[in-house]
């Protein structure tokens, strides 16, 4: 049956009519797009003439293309062809939850002002494909947000759009008896040891216990009992990755070797999307045990003076620190004279017996000071679970942050002296310093070889100003960034995810060997040419926010 004119101008209004009640309950047109729609579907029932019929269903045609491309859009988006593939989720500012995955996640609650024009929460790799080869060809550029922990939150960058990797937080496999395992992105340290202590099995994980596997191996990995097992990069066999042109390779010593030599090390420079870690693992050490010391703070550049030489005769299984911070508030007392400040010097030892970490700790109490200790707790015995404890308390979350974390080939007095008297006027209780000492005769020890990782010094660590309101912000940032001032002629290097990249652009460069910095600059070239990875300083118009 054929239609005449007026019929179908009449299925025109209608479809017209149906497109106001889809959008608006979607929410998807403004009045202005309700108005036009309204007014030419009214014209409709009031035209009965052949040529205002033709020229209304024209009309309507046109319109109704233009409605239904808005309404299938998002944020300026069209994003019919990504969501026919796509199993996750798509945000965009338009949705009411938009800020909270755009900055919920992030560990530091200084936002940012800028924000992507999409965000999507993949549920696997073909779904990070997907974004990928949509961003492609929609000429968008892409980050990569791997736990949000980065201090200075490079996941953020102006427009583009943030894959999410939230999703993808399993355990794919452990073999005790091969000892691998294969575990995705988005799994914390504290994680990954609670999943390998039944097989008596560890990994070289970061301090921090809420920190993800991605963001902290991508950059390389400063990890517990790194004298025996190494940066954790070096524990990484392989890696699975989506490329830029949207394919899922293998990156390994024996396959896709450029990219298995960036991604172990480029942290938020990767052009690419880890998605599977192929993991080395180590047998569980049969006795962990802590040694922890306060002393007064007008003690600080005695103590270092004996540490820094005691560091290189005690064995490299033995995990040894220098901290200056506020006293606890049972020492508060004690304190006063140095504004409620004090130093600590912490070790921690994994060994195979009892009578090893007896041994490799006692030394601690041969300290001249000794008898000057505000307090000390000797030789406990620990586990990973009670170090997280322990190392989160020192690092927690909901507050503020301005984080540096930096190598040196300076003596541990220098460093002490350096910022003695500028960690008295701190703004905030909650900032530290705090110095990891490599111990044992070969100091420093090189990174591993081959891989973009590539940063060392006798020492590591540096200042975490935190704190907790927004009005506080200014004086802290000030604080911060005299502290960097004080300690730079020390610096030999940068750690490229605990530095303020955003703020400081040099800070990225200065995370690697100058060699190291021009091959991932070459590789960004051949295998991302056209830019669709966000490169360190890319989309970061804009300093912190609020």
């Amino acid at each position: 049956m054929k239609l005449g004119s007026w019929g179908a101008s009449f299925i025109s209004a209608m479809q017209s009519l149906l497109l106001i009640e889809l959008a608006e309950t979607s929410n998807k047109l403004d009045s202005q797009d309700i108005k036009l729609i309204g007014s030419v579907s009214r014209r409709a029932f009031l035209s009965k003439g052949i040529a205002s019929a033709g020229s209304l269903s024209l009309m309507s045609a046109v319109v109704g293309s233009q409605v239904l491309a808005k309404a299938a859009s998002k944020g300026g988006l069209d994003l019919c062809a990504l969501q026919s593939k796509f199993k996750g989720k798509l945000l965009t500012p338009e949705d009411a939850d938009f800020n909270k995955v755009a900055f919920g996640g992030l560990w530091n609650e200084i936002h940012p002002k800028r924000a992507p024009q999409l965000i999507a929460q993949v549920n696997d790799e073909n779904d990070i494909a997907h974004v990928i080869k949509y961003a492609r060809a929609n000429k968008l550029k892409v980050s990569v947000r791997g736990g949000g922990h980065n201090w200075c939150s490079p996941s953020v960058r102006n427009s583009g759009i943030l894959i999410d990797l939230t999703r993808m937080n399993k355990v794919i496999s452990i073999d005790a008896k091969t000892r691998k395992a294969v575990m995705q992105p988005i799994i914390s340290n504290r994680e990954v040891q609670a999943a390998l202590k039944p097989y008596d099995l560890a990994f070289p994980t970061g301090h921090c216990p809420p920190v993800k596997l991605s963001g902290y191996l991508l950059s390389g990995g400063m990890c517990w009992n790194q004298g025996v097992w190494g940066p954790a990069v070096g524990s990484v066999e392989a890696i699975e990755l989506v490329t830029s042109d949207g394919e899922l390779i293998v990156a390994s010593a024996d396959q896709n070797q450029d990219y298995f030599w960036a991604a172990r090390g480029a942290g938020p420079g990767l052009f690419a999307v880890a998605t599977r870690y192929h993991l080395k693992l180590y047998p569980l050490p049969k006795a962990i045990a802590t040694s922890l010391y306060y002393y007064p703070y007008e003690d600080m550049e005695a103590i270092c003076d004996w540490l820094g030489p005691l560091a290189r005769q005690l064995p490299t299984n033995v995990e040894l620190s220098f901290g200056i911070l506020s006293a606890p508030s049972k020492l508060a007392d004690k304190c006063k004279s140095s504004n409620g400040k004090t130093c600590c010097v912490s070790a921690t030892v994994f060994a195979d017996s009892e009578a090893e970490a007896h041994a490799a700790l006692s030394p601690l109490e041969n300290c001249p000071m000794i008898d000057k200790r505000l307090s000390k707790s000797v030789q406990q015995p620990a586990d990973f679970e009670s170090l997280f404890d322990a190392s989160g308390a020192l690092w927690p979350p909901k507050l503020r942050c301005d984080v540096d974390a930096l190598f040196y080939n300076s003596t541990l007095t220098d460093i002490a002296k350096a910022i003695k008297d500028h960690f008295l006027t701190s703004p905030s209780p909650k900032a530290l310093v705090f110095i990891s000492v490599f111990t044992g005769e070969n100091v420093p020890v090189p990174p591993p070889v081959d891989t973009a990782f590539s940063m060392t010094g006798n020492l590591y660590g540096g200042p975490w100003t935190m704190w907790q309101k927004q009005t506080d912000d200014a004086q802290n940032k000030e604080w911060h960034e005299k502290c960097v001032q004080l300690l730079s002629p020390h610096v030999c290097g940068h750690y490229v995810s605990e530095s303020n990249t955003v703020e400081h652009p040099d800070f990225a460069k200065a995370s690697y060997k100058e060699a190291n910095w021009e091959r991932l600059a070459q590789l960004r070239k051949k295998y991302d040419p056209e830019g669709i990875f966000f490169a360190y300083s890319d989309g970061l118009e804009d300093d912190f926010g609020a």
